[in-house]
């Protein structure tokens, strides 16, 4: 249903550093990026590699708020192991736990998830849902 979010961020290169190493784990890289120091406009995209972006970031250095209570975005982990390393990623870089790794049995037997608050103020998931 969906074909990209967009998320804007107050500075541009924190959160590639973020997004490069959070999704990683998760086997997402950048697919693209206009990146030039300085300059407005900038922005990347996130995605599976060699296809098109599924997040992009733009920078927006005069600010913006993330979405209130209620949003979060969440992203398809391949094994449990990788929610681990994505928040463990997270924590290295700026980011706030708001959920360690493990089950969350009211969701689904098997759904294994870490919650994380980006350094913009955005808020993430890993999620595997299937058995280990």
């Amino acid at each position: 249903m969906l074909h990209h979010l967009s998320f804007g961020v107050a500075d541009i290169e924190r959160a590639c550093a973020f997004y490069d190493a959070v999704l990683a784990p998760l086997g997402y890289v950048r697919v693209w990026q206009d990146l030039r120091p300085g300059e407005t406009g900038q922005a990347v995209g996130y995605g599976a590699p060699g296809g098109g972006d599924r997040l992009a970031l733009k920078h927006r250095p005069e600010g913006q708020k993330p979405p209130g209570p209620g949003f979060h975005l969440a992203f398809a982990a391949p094994d449990r192991a990788a929610v681990a390393r994505f928040h463990e990623a997270a924590l290295r870089h700026g980011g706030r736990d708001n959920g360690a790794p493990g089950l969350r049995p009211h969701y689904g037997p098997h759904y294994y998830a870490a919650f994380v608050v980006d350094p913009d103020g955005y808020a993430i998931e890993a999620v595997f849902n299937a058995p280990a």
